[in-house]
């Protein structure tokens, strides 16, 4: 599909990983804690325009090296699987913490929570690796492959945070940082990116 491979497992990837506990998680929920539906909306929208930029950046590095050595763009795709798998591991083997505690201030939720994404670097490499496993390197249409994905992340995440956004305003309560739920959350998105590295590895 417009020279994405595996259109289908890219946007369960994606999706997995947006249940991953974080940052963008938490500011969601501390914005609409403070500000209600709306705030939690700008603080989305925040979400949104940080990935975008950081993604951004990352496939200015994977067209490079896609444009410039075809043939070592393979090794790329292997290094990402290997990557998702070590991320997966990592989250598995993780010891429980305090999860990280946000400023988030009254007013201004959408520029507060795009400082928090652009805050984090990691982002870009983790682009850098999640993209060049699904696109196809012969069939892929420069731009407008990457465009595609691009636009379809900015789609899941506004769903995801609309989702995030209304179960924060309603439960409230019920939906107070607990450690336990995160941990299991944590394990369980652990499990699916060793899945996910392992099934890109195997089709190679």
């Amino acid at each position: 599909m417009l020279g994405v491979t595996d259109y289908g497992s890219f946007v369960i990837a994606f999706i997995v990983l947006l249940i991953i506990p974080g940052p963008g998680n938490l500011a969601l929920i501390t914005s609409t804690s403070k500000g209600g539906i709306k705030g939690g909306l700008a603080a989305t929208l925040g979400v949104i325009f940080g990935d975008q930029v950081l993604l951004w950046m990352a496939v200015a590095g994977v067209a490079a090296v896609l444009h410039s050595y075809p043939a070592a763009f393979q090794a790329v795709q292997w290094l990402g699987a290997a990557y998702l798998i070590w991320l997966g591991c990592k989250m598995l083997l993780a010891k429980p913490g305090v999860a990280p505690v946000l400023n988030i201030k009254p007013h201004h939720y959408m520029q507060q929570a795009l400082t928090i994404t652009l805050l984090n670097p990691k982002a870009i490499v983790f682009y850098m690796a999640f993209f060049p496993l699904f696109v196809d390197p012969v069939r892929h249409q420069g731009l407008i492959t990457f465009g595609f994905m691009a636009m379809t992340i900015a789609i899941l995440t506004f769903i995801y945070g609309l989702i995030a956004v209304l179960l924060t305003h309603f439960l409230a309560e019920r939906l107070r940082a607990n450690p336990a739920v995160t941990r299991v959350l944590e394990k369980l998105a652990g499990l699916s990116l060793i899945g996910f590295g392992l099934k890109l590895v195997s089709s190679r």
